[in-house]
């Protein structure tokens, strides 16, 4: 594994969930944590580090500086204004690119030529203005994307049909948002196909499908209602990305990438596609056969998308 360092921008639920798990995991070997708040980062960076002495591995953890991008291998924008109850993650928009945008021209300014990974929502068009505003290659800018949906939707089927999680494979594809949609027609536990699944199994039906996929679609709406905030699964998701980058994994994930015609849809937009992902950010998307109603739903998705990149010059 070459020499890992990962700088955080944005010291809130989601950035330091996300570097709370790097050091239970022992992810990385160099954790910078950058805020607007300079003191509530060098107060984070000091908790952490308490706890290394429980941790898997000696790591170097401190508050930092723009500058200290310069020689990292990946930058994660975490920062960004929270979603409100009842806000949609499009609604989102106009108040957090200007942030994005301020954080990528101060990210390039020190040199930085390693990954970037978005995380601030709506993540699809964030993901889109950080690579517009960095001057990077589209494969070394990606966003979150649905990883956390599809963790989702993995967790609800695998709770209606009793099966281990890690055993249920399915994406949820689109914008990491309201028009997202599941990829029926390539979901699996184990090997099997979900429906020949439903029709050998009494608990599940072809109607609990609906079901899923309007929990999982809602679920960060339902999060907020009871704490106002998402930030722990998020966190995790961002972690397993980081890890099969430094690794070198050749893991396909299911993040926010340019289609750049992949996919028979608009071109120009960052959209919730899986991908293979390693020490160069995404080496490739992974195109799927899908059905003429999942095609509907992914066009549908991207013009939201483009439709919104428009209404902030993008």
């Amino acid at each position: 594994m070459q020499h890992s360092k990962v700088v955080v921008v944005g010291t809130g639920f989601v950035g330091m969930s996300y570097a709370y798990a790097l050091v239970n995991q022992g992810a990385v070997e160099d954790l910078v944590l950058i805020d607007i708040d300079h003191k509530k980062a060098e107060g984070e960076a000091m908790d952490l580090n308490h706890g290394l002495v429980f941790g898997p591995r000696k790591m170097n953890i401190s508050a930092g500086k723009y500058s200290d991008c310069k020689n990292a291998g990946l930058v994660v924008i975490t920062a960004g204004v929270n979603q409100k109850d009842g806000e949609t993650r499009i609604e989102l928009l106009n108040r957090n690119a200007k942030i994005v945008k301020s954080v990528v021209n101060d990210v390039m300014k020190s040199g930085f030529d390693g990954i970037l990974l978005v995380a601030s929502n709506p993540v699809d068009i964030l993901a889109y203005v950080a690579w517009k505003e960095s001057g990077l290659p589209s494969n070394r800018v990606i966003g979150s994307g649905t990883s956390l949906d599809t963790a989702r939707l993995r967790y609800e089927i695998s709770s209606y049909v009793n099966i281990d999680v890690r055993n249920v494979h399915a994406y949820i594809l689109g914008e990491h948002g309201d028009s997202e949609f599941v990829c029926w027609s390539h979901a699996n536990i184990g090997a099997k196909p979900i429906k020949d699944v439903i029709k050998s199994m009494d608990e599940i039906e072809f109607e609990d499908l609906d079901k899923i996929y309007v929990s999982v679609r809602d679920a960060a709406y339902e999060i907020i209602k009871r704490k106002r905030a998402t930030y722990y699964g998020v966190g995790m998701a961002l972690v397993r990305i980081t890890k099969a980058i430094f690794n070198n994994e050749n893991r396909i994930m299911p993040i926010s990438v340019l289609n750049n015609g992949v996919y028979d849809c608009e071109k120009d937009v960052y959209i919730g596609l899986p991908a293979v992902l390693n020490r160069d950010g995404v080496h490739h998307p992974v195109k799927l056969e899908l059905s003429l109603d999942e095609l509907v739903k992914l066009n549908k998705s991207a013009d939201i998308l483009r439709k919104n990149l428009n209404l902030i010059g993008y």
